[in-house]
């Protein structure tokens, strides 16, 4: 099959190993570290696995050993919901971890092995976009177990924004997490400055722990190209709606994405967004908003002027883009979708599920309607 698009197939070597060289010994120290890594990313398995029903994973990864060991000692019907390429987001991750080659190459490979474990054994696999779909037919999945299903938020709970700010704002919401990409939305933004010098950047969300150097880095780069006043990281907000209302354009800079949570509430909300096109990004926004090649600056601020400088662009965009969610991403939608195919995999049929049912999928697939900006 054909490798998915973006340069995503793994490569045949560790992230990060020496071309072209022989790569270098391992040593005591890389033994150790291995190990205690992978006795880090096998501690899942202490959890006690379920016995009956259905085991369902919702992310790929060290996630889904307990339901391999459901299966395995049980039967127990293993179901996984990737809403990312967890393998991929790993290639992307080692290539600058602070390992080194030998330990990159041996976690690595484990990663790979068992994600082919698991599209070779999950009973479903429910992709959260056709892109991922992608990543799993390469892995090894039969195409016949995989069956799409979108993330959905609920409309009532992410309305529309109302009226813009009065200066030009690109917003942005998620962790500060180098996959995220802040330094391409911190650049493209200085160009941005460049024809409207009155602009502003405010970044939401919070930094998750250990990567307080990232936001370093991104505060430095701010600095470096004079917009150190202009670019504001404003942490958590209690809301997160205030963020999606706090732009003019709400802009989605990742270089990995599944089908990202932001990018349909900040829809829901009724702006116009800028996005990346990463993962299932293009299906979600449609032509309801712009979608620019990853790390292009210069592409992300062509389009992001594009906006600006229409506001009855922006209001139309960000009118049939609420209209989108409400008509194909809505809560109720992946609800009842999940509620089927648990019935299906259990093999209740057409018996009724019981009220916890609708109460656990909302934890498990939804969202809070108000939330922290963490990511």
């Amino acid at each position: 099959r054909p490798p998915p698009p973006h340069r995503a197939s793994p490569p045949p070597r560790a992230a990060g190993g020496p071309r072209g060289a022989r790569p270098p010994a391992p040593t005591l120290q890389d033994a150790v570290t291995a190990t205690t890594l992978l006795e880090h990313a096998l501690r899942p398995l202490a959890a006690p696995s379920p016995e009956t029903g259905v085991a369902h994973a919702v992310s790929g990864g060290v996630a889904v050993l307990p339901g391999l060991a459901a299966l395995e000692r049980h039967g127990v019907p293993l179901l996984l919901t990737e809403h990312g390429v967890y393998l991929r987001e790993r290639y992307l991750g080692y290539r600058t971890a602070p390992y080194r080659w030998p330990v990159k190459a041996l976690l690595l490979g484990f990663f790979r092995l068992l994600a082919e474990e698991t599209y070779r054994r999950a009973a479903l696999i429910t992709p959260g976009n056709r892109y991922n779909r992608l990543w799993e037919e390469h892995g090894g999945a039969a195409p016949e177990a995989i069956r799409t299903v979108y993330n959905g938020v609920d409309p009532a709970a992410f309305p529309p924004a109302g009226p813009e700010p009065d200066a030009p704002v690109l917003s942005w919401a998620g962790r500060v997490d180098p996959i995220k990409d802040l330094e391409t939305l911190i650049r493209a933004f200085a160009r941005v400055r460049e024809r409207i010098p009155e602009a502003r950047l405010r970044l939401f969300g919070g930094t998750p722990r250990g990567g307080e150097a990232y936001r370093d880095r991104c505060e430095a780069l701010a600095a470096e190209l004079g917009q150190a006043a202009a670019v504001t990281f404003e942490g958590r907000v209690e809301d997160i709606r205030d963020a999606y209302a706090a732009g003019s354009v709400v802009m989605l800079s990742s270089i990995s994405e599944g089908f990202p949570f932001t990018l349909i509430e900040a829809m829901s909300c009724g702006r116009a967004t800028v996005s990346t096109d990463v993962g299932g990004v293009r299906e979600a926004v449609g032509n309801t908003g712009l979608v620019v090649p990853p790390r292009d600056p210069a592409a992300m601020a062509a389009a992001a002027l594009e906006l600006l400088a229409d506001a009855g662009r922006r209001r139309r965009m960000g009118e049939e883009a609420r209209l989108r969610v409400i008509e194909q991403f809505t809560l109720r939608q992946t609800i009842d979708t999940f509620r089927s195919i648990y019935r299906e995999l259990s093999g209740s049929g057409g018996l009724q599920a019981p009220p916890a049912v609708e109460e656990q999928l909302l934890t498990t697939v939804g969202r809070p309607p108000v939330r922290s900006a963490a990511g």
